[in-house]
């Protein structure tokens, strides 16, 4: 949630004599400074895929926002690609799509690229890496998100 903070709580050695008194000990650290939401629309490319060969094109387009105070750049992407089969590909480098982008506070960029696997259904996920305008870097995780060949998964 935006602007609400992380709460992090940790058991009290003494329950008894800490009810009493506080409870809990936490800490209140500000979490909105970083934090990024991405959205993911996926979209299976019939005239790229060829399945008689076991070649399944899913096109991606992600939209990157800047929910936290700080403006960041994205600096790098890690990716994670699995097919149905279990066969693993891992993609990093420098930005997405020959860009890194710098957003500020309430921007979004968004980029569309593709993947290639060997069968109708897979998942992608992953992270990108963003620094701030201070040189703090931080990882914004890319939640698992599924391609599949349309009618393959009821």
């Amino acid at each position: 949630m935006a602007g609400s903070g992380w709460l992090i709580y940790w058991p009290v050695a003494n329950r008894t004599a800490a009810a009493a008194t506080f409870g809990l000990e936490y800490l209140q650290m500000e979490s909105n400074k970083y934090e990024i939401r991405i959205e993911v629309v996926t979209k299976y490319v019939v005239d790229q895929s060829e399945p008689d060969i076991g070649r399944y094109v899913f096109a991606y387009t992600i939209t990157i926002e800047n929910l936290g105070d700080l403006p960041a750049r994205l600096v790098s992407r890690h990716w994670i690609i699995t097919d149905a089969n279990g066969k693993v590909q891992e993609v990093t480098g420098d930005g997405v799509v020959g860009e890194q982008p710098h957003l500020k506070p309430g921007e979004t960029f968004r980029y569309s690229s593709a993947a290639v696997l060997e069968t109708p259904v897979g998942a992608m996920q992953g992270s990108y890496r963003m620094e701030t305008d201070n040189g703090t870097s931080f990882d914004a995780p890319i939640p698992p998100f599924t391609l599949a060949v349309p009618g393959v998964l009821h």
